[in-house]
């Protein structure tokens, strides 16, 4: 599922092909659960002919700033992504997992939306197992799904003092509370265990229970690790060879880290979770 990197690199991609420009056409599938809340056919009314001023995203929301409302707010959902056309006939994309990878013929597969712009640049949203949603909002980051999120590790991430304070008032277990979109919105499965795990903190421990300088640890770390897999646009090859997250796939009984550890995948939080109790205490 596309987390807080990935969607940054949509944003990014789609910045690029966007901002400044106008929508001349708007193509929609006539899917009612991608479009849960407008018709296909309202969307593209309401959004044909309109400027897009900026590209904006919080946690794993995306949605274009126009020159006037409505604007239109994407959520990927486990599939979903935004692609451009490149040279070739083939496609940059955002891939959520390794397998998604395969470049594809343009228009590609799963389309849920096509924007023309007026420079006649291109912008789809793919969307495989329909989990993803498009939808319109006014003002976005004061409606609902956006104003009920918590922080944004990249944009706004509590200092020490006030991160800490809001662990310890909680008594979830610390996975369920990374996982938390109303505590810290954009951490999903893989970064909320390479958080715990380069912390070195058990999923399983109640968040209130965690010492500060262990809670400073959680902070830390996923400030690190998400500016990290921003900063090389979400491409796993480039993340560290040290990372959780290239033994962490397939629940492999025999899956070790870099360093020869052992790696278990229990549940929590409804989430298969992989960890190291050899580390994460």
């Amino acid at each position: 599922m596309p987390e807080l990197p990935e969607v940054e690199y949509g944003r990014k991609l789609a910045m690029g092909i966007a901002r400044g420009r106008h929508i001349a056409s708007v193509w929609c599938d006539k899917d009612d659960l991608v479009f849960c809340d407008q018709t296909p056919r309202k969307v593209k009314i309401a959004l044909t002919g309109r400027k897009v001023l900026e590209v904006m995203r919080r946690g794993k929301q995306l949605w274009f700033e126009l020159d006037k409302p409505p604007h239109p707010l994407f959520h990927f959902g486990m599939t979903g992504a935004f692609l451009v056309p490149a040279p070739g006939s083939k496609v940059l994309k955002l891939a959520s997992s390794p397998k998604d990878t395969k470049d594809e013929g343009w228009p590609p597969r799963f389309v849920k939306i096509h924007f023309t712009f007026d420079d006649g640049g291109e912008l789809v949203m793919t969307n495989k197992r329909r989990l993803g949603r498009i939808v319109l909002r006014n003002d976005p980051a004061n409606e609902k799904p956006i104003s009920k999120l918590g922080f944004d590790p990249l944009l706004d991430l509590p200092s020490p003092k006030v991160f800490v304070g809001k662990l310890l008032r909680r008594t979830i277990p610390i996975k369920a509370l990374l996982l938390d979109q109303s505590f810290s919105a954009g951490v999903g499965n893989w970064i909320a265990d390479e958080i715990l795990y380069q912390a070195r903190i058990a999923p399983g421990r109640r968040a209130c229970e965690l010492s500060e300088a262990e809670a400073r640890r959680i902070r830390g770390k996923m400030k690190s690790i998400i500016e990290k897999a921003v900063s090389v646009d979400a491409d796993k090859t480039k993340f560290p060879k040290n990372w959780l997250f290239h033994y962490r796939w397939g629940k492999k009984s025999e899956a070790k880290t870099a360093r020869g550890e052992k790696i278990i995948h229990e549940d929590y939080a409804g989430r298969t979770t992989a960890w190291v109790p050899g580390v994460q205490k």
